[in-house]
């Protein structure tokens, strides 16, 4: 006789309080924008789709406990910049600043908002622009937390082909670039929250991709593939979209590094479908499906049907928030060594534009900015042997939620998944400021690729930050 089947079909959920908030945030359209060290531009010259703060409250059924986000259409932000929107952004909310964790969609058509670009062309319109949006995140938090309501959150996965693995060799060196030849994390975990009476809240995509299908060509304020997506989602569901982005330190879009808004919109619209189609499959909330008998027909058929569950199953609720000491990188360079290589490559600049050799130029142009961000970078790193990489991890119901500092490699999330497969993990990176950089592999390291080179965190260290996040998984 065969073994008696499974006769549930449950869906991963949790209930919780929640409330979500969100309004514009696009800068204005002439407002300091080069991101990339190959472009040749400075001011932006309009806005392709707008830009959006929301935030993002979780709180359990009853206690005082509560999880703030506070996700940004922006590609990073120094530790300066952070520190300072935190702290005004839980003032004018009325929490304490640990509660807000800020995460990044890590859009690279934003522009970079550094107090360091002040003095740039369009550079003057940044500190006004930083300081409204530690207002504007501020009366969000508010908002949000005056907002909160009992609601259940539904979870599914999907997969889109969009992210590609981006640690090319193009039989010379290591490039950036679409890898074809190796494959890529192409899940999508998608949420649906609804409140008591079954109205949609919010809809939340997780999903791993570089949003650099905008590059240097690209002039305009943009949210990259995001904003078609969102856009998508919500006029179907009718109901704001949470975007978080997940660990994508080897993956971008297979079509990138364009000048095209076009091409950003085909990409976004790409995953927003691949998001429908996954939130289209969720069951209603406290809910599972279950083998209902059989049924005498043509042949013997089995049915299967939705059944009430007791939602207090759902309420599980444990947050943990710490810093993962990670060795500093032996052989850091130092701030006086970097500032001489900047000054070097801005003299080469300049002589090859004497002489008229703008291809010369162009590369020393880009050469330098990479050494202003190393140099912005060194400064605001914290002092002593090791990193405090900031990491937050809250088990909700059937749901892991991990928000984590730096750009780790896509490691970060298969690994946990597989470990825990019984478990839905959302992992948010490009959480806090940029201070940690990438955080790839041991066995990339020396090995010349871009992430690598410019990790300023010890081999091993990712590693180490998987092992961290697992061990605390494991006894939450």
């Amino acid at each position: 006789m065969p073994a008696v089947s499974r006769t549930e079909d449950p869906t991963p959920q949790s209930r919780c309080r929640f409330a979500l908030k969100w309004c514009d945030i696009t800068p204005p359209a002439d407002i300091y924008h080069r991101m990339w060290g190959a472009a040749k531009h400075e001011r932006a010259t309009g806005i392709h789709r707008p830009l959006r703060a929301t935030v993002t409250v979780f709180a359990p059924m009853e206690g005082s406990e509560r999880q703030i986000l506070l996700a940004l259409d922006h590609c990073v932000m120094g530790a300066t910049e952070h520190v300072n929107l935190a702290a005004q952004a839980a003032e004018i909310g009325g929490v304490a600043k640990e509660e807000i964790l800020v995460v990044f969609s890590h859009t690279h058509g934003a522009g970079l908002m550094g107090l360091d670009r002040a003095n740039l062309p369009g550079g003057d319109l940044i500190p006004p622009y930083l300081q409204s949006l530690g207002e504007k995140a501020g009366v969000l938090i508010r908002d949000a937390i005056a907002s909160l309501q009992p609601a259940g959150i539904v979870y599914g996965r999907g997969k889109c082909s969009l992210a590609t693995h981006r640690d090319f060799w193009d039989g010379k060196q290591f490039v950036c670039g679409h890898n074809p030849g190796v494959p890529a994390d192409d899940t999508i975990i998608v949420a649906r929250v609804t409140d008591d009476a079954g109205q949609m809240l919010a809809s939340i995509v997780n999903y791993a991709c570089h949003p650099t299908t905008l590059a240097w060509e690209n002039t305009l304020i943009s949210p990259d593939y995001i904003g078609a997506m969102r856009e998508l989602v919500e006029r179907d569901t009718g109901a704001p979209c949470l975007f978080l982005q997940g660990a994508s330190g080897e993956l971008g879009p297979r079509e990138g590094f364009v000048g095209a808004t076009a091409v950003a919109d085909r990409n976004g619209r790409e995953l927003g479908y691949a998001a429908l189609s996954a939130l289209t499959a969720l069951p209603a909330a406290g809910t599972t499906f279950v083998y209902a008998g059989p049924v005498v027909s043509g042949a013997t058929l089995g049915s299967w049907k939705h059944q009430s569950i007791d939602v207090t199953e759902k309420t599980t609720w444990k947050l943990q928030r710490w810093q993962e000491p990670l060795r500093y990188r032996p052989g850091q360079p130092t701030i006086k060594q970097t500032q001489a290589e900047l000054d070097q490559f801005q003299a080469a600049e300049a002589a090859a534009r004497a002489v008229g050799d703008e291809s010369r130029a162009a590369d020393c142009r880009a050469m330098a900015e990479r050494k202003t961000r190393l140099l912005h970078r060194l400064r605001q790193l914290p002092p002593g042997e090791t990193y405090p990489l900031q990491v937050v991890l809250w088990h909700l119901g059937d749901a892991i939620w991990l928000g984590v500092q730096g750009e780790s490699y896509n490691l970060l999330q298969t690994e946990l998944r597989r470990r825990f497969p019984d478990r839905i993990i959302i992992v948010a990176s490009i959480a806090a400021d940029w201070g940690a950089s990438y955080l790839p592999p041991r066995e990339l390291y020396d090995t010349g690729i871009y992430q690598e080179s410019i990790a300023i965190v010890a081999s091993g260290s990712l590693e180490q930050l998987i092992e961290s996040i697992a061990q605390r998984i494991s006894v939450s």
